[in-house]
């Protein structure tokens, strides 16, 4: 006989080890089943290993930061909000801190002390852990049972598919969810990456710039013809050796649908703090300080060294032109450059480069209060497995942690 759980989680990643945690505070029992050695492997990479649990922000900031539909989330994130997640860390002994664009990370900014703390309040609650890999759920008569594992079986009052989405492949997410969930009759939305740094059709002049960090810059992303943008944001971006990267560049991603069918292009305001007239004014003052320099040697306390080149080639300004000789035209395309620094976007990177997966479990087939499966009774899909991701800055893992704990509460009343 195969021994009876409350609950059999698939995955210890962050949804699974966090409603594992609060099934055991709870006073339900739980076994994770995690291919992994290492629980939490992917939770332990995350915001380059320091992991941004949260972003310190109310319900309804967290939804706008979901680019496509928030409102699945309404009623997970009105029962668990960041602060309740803030809350939660802190009772466990990890001290917490706000930072730009109020991320939340740990005092000691290591990953680890949020997956240590998550995997000592499951053994703490009773909680087992399984290595193994589910091969197969036991369904029978339209409910979850239980799951195959090589090697047995484990039975459940309910089954929780916490197995993440597809990015990071090393860490676990291999799709291996998606199999499970259509395995009970569910759709999976087209997998795409998220969060990911992208491709450009200038990659070698953003090779040029390899490395170099803009921090106060402001990223703005066009679709096709239009003068609108679909993202605009102030923050921080990096030139890579294929094109752009950095947290302005991960969120602008989340953006991108159907690369075949439309066109995207990119510009960087460089100073976004000043008009093109302000701009005019600061040229000229800094004209002014060398009137018989070059041009290209007269740029340096306005760019980094490094940008310099890129942008007397685009401003169409012969390098060495005496800056007292610069006409208004060319002053003008100079501010048009500084302003507007244009890159196309060819695509993104793959998958495997992704932070988080676009795509998963439909929707409209998750009650969002319980996140219980409409297709199948007492079967639970939590995190990233489903159709729902956001921008950087913590709003990520705030969706894994307010679906575990919605699952959690209502598994309470399954058995």
């Amino acid at each position: 006989m195969a021994k009876m759980y409350d609950a059999v989680i698939i995955g210890g990643g962050a949804a699974g080890l966090f409603c594992a945690a609060q099934l055991g505070l709870l006073g339900k029992t739980a076994v994770v089943i995690e291919k992994n050695e290492r629980l939490g492997r992917k939770l332990r990479i995350t915001g380059k290993g320091r992991c941004n649990v949260t972003n310190n922000c109310d319900a309804q900031t967290v939804m706008k930061n979901i680019p496509r539909n928030p409102r699945f989330m309404y009623s997970a994130l009105s029962r668990f909000s960041p602060e309740d997640t803030m809350a939660f860390f802190e009772g466990l002994g990890v001290p917490l801190k706000t930072e730009r664009g109020n991320r939340v990370f740990p005092v000691s900014d290591s990953a680890h002390d949020i997956a240590d703390a998550l995997v000592k309040c499951c053994l703490d609650c009773g909680t087992e852990f399984v290595s193994g890999e589910v091969v197969s759920l036991i369904i029978e008569n339209g409910c979850a049972k239980g799951v195959r594992v090589n090697g047995g079986e484990y039975h459940g009052g309910a089954v929780i598919i916490a197995a993440g989405g597809r990015s990071y492949p090393k860490t676990g997410s291999d799709g291996s969810g998606y199999k499970l969930a259509k395995s009970a009759g569910h759709h999976v939305t087209a997998i795409l990456p998220s969060l990911c740094p992208i491709v450009t059709e200038e990659h070698e002049e953003c090779a040029e710039l390899m490395g170099l960090s803009l921090k106060n810059s402001t990223l703005s992303l066009y679709e096709d013809d239009s003068t609108k943008p679909v993202y605009e944001e102030l923050g921080e971006l990096l030139f890579t050796h294929f094109g752009l990267s950095g947290p302005l560049v991960l969120s602008a991603s989340a953006h991108l649908r159907e690369l075949e069918k439309h066109a995207y292009r990119i510009a960087i305001d460089l100073k976004p703090a000043l008009s093109y007239e302000q701009l005019d004014t600061r040229i000229l003052r800094d004209f002014g300080d060398f009137p018989n320099r070059e041009f290209a040697n007269s740029l340096g306390k306005l760019l980094p060294s490094k940008l310099i080149s890129v942008i007397v080639r685009r401003s169409g300004i012969p390098a060495d032109k005496r800056v007292n000789q610069i006409t208004k035209e060319e002053r003008r395309r100079l501010a048009e450059t500084l302003k507007k620094l244009t890159y196309t976007v060819s695509r993104m990177r793959t998958i495997d480069e992704a932070i988080i997966t676009r795509g998963g479990v439909e929707l409209s087939e998750i009650d969002p209060k319980t996140m219980e499966s409409k297709l199948c009774k007492n079967l639970y899909l939590i995190g990233e497995v489903l159709d729902i991701d956001a921008y950087t800055g913590g709003f990520n893992l705030q969706i894994a942690w307010s679906t575990a704990y919605a699952c959690a509460q209502a598994v309470e009343y399954t058995v």
